[in-house]
């Protein structure tokens, strides 16, 4: 059995760098494409959104949105607009497109309501031991940050989250449905918009 030397070993290693380097580059590049092309009519040129219609897609986590993005493909997750824009994209793309998104950032807004704010804080952070409503904290982390396969809930539009909440409530919404369907159907319509007002202004 051969050992490459330790200068071979480094060499290679560079090449591997170089070569993943220039990968990501060229998935970057496709992803600005794509964004440009169709993504930023809905959610804007930095992810920011142009209505609480549309999620806010900076910041969010890569493998989040490739997973919601391949939902709207195969149907699991319904929309008509969303199924056409990703009805060509592969699973590179879509995971692309997460990656160049991710990189973005929103500054910290104050919630518009800030006793309903106040609410949903309590809520988001301990559930409501009267009505079995779970902690949201416990899956989505105390600061809303999620995990790579959760949404990043943080500073994002009270409006949309609401509306997804509701959608939970009403098993209109069928791809992450699992705890979120035992979870939204204690909720009130009170609850969801002070838990979705809380985390816009995170």
């Amino acid at each position: 059995m051969k050992f490459l030397t330790p200068s071979a070993t480094a060499l290679a290693l560079s090449l591997l760098a170089v070569a993943g380097s220039a990968q990501a580059q060229a998935d970057e590049a496709r992803a600005k494409k794509i964004a440009g092309g169709s993504c930023f009519l809905c959610h804007g040129a930095q992810g920011e959104s142009t209505s609480e219609v549309f999620p806010r897609l900076a910041g969010q986590h890569a493998e989040y949105v490739a997973k919601q993005l391949a939902a709207f493909k195969s149907g699991q997750r319904k929309s008509s607009a969303m199924a056409d824009m990703v009805a060509k994209l592969t699973p590179d793309e879509m995971l692309a497109l997460g990656h160049y998104y991710g990189k973005m950032s929103l500054p910290a807004e104050e919630a518009k309501d800030p006793a309903l704010a106040q609410m949903g804080r309590y809520i988001y952070h301990n559930g409501n031991k009267f009505s079995g409503v779970a902690a949201c904290a416990s899956c989505h982390g105390t600061a809303g940050e999620g995990a790579a396969h959760l949404p990043r809930l943080a500073t994002q539009f009270s409006g949309y989250l609401f509306t997804q909440l509701k959608q939970f409530n009403k098993r209109e919404r069928t791809n992450d449905n699992a705890v979120m369907h035992a979870i939204t159907e204690k909720m009130t319509e009170l609850e969801m918009a002070a838990v979705a007002e809380y985390l816009s202004g995170k």
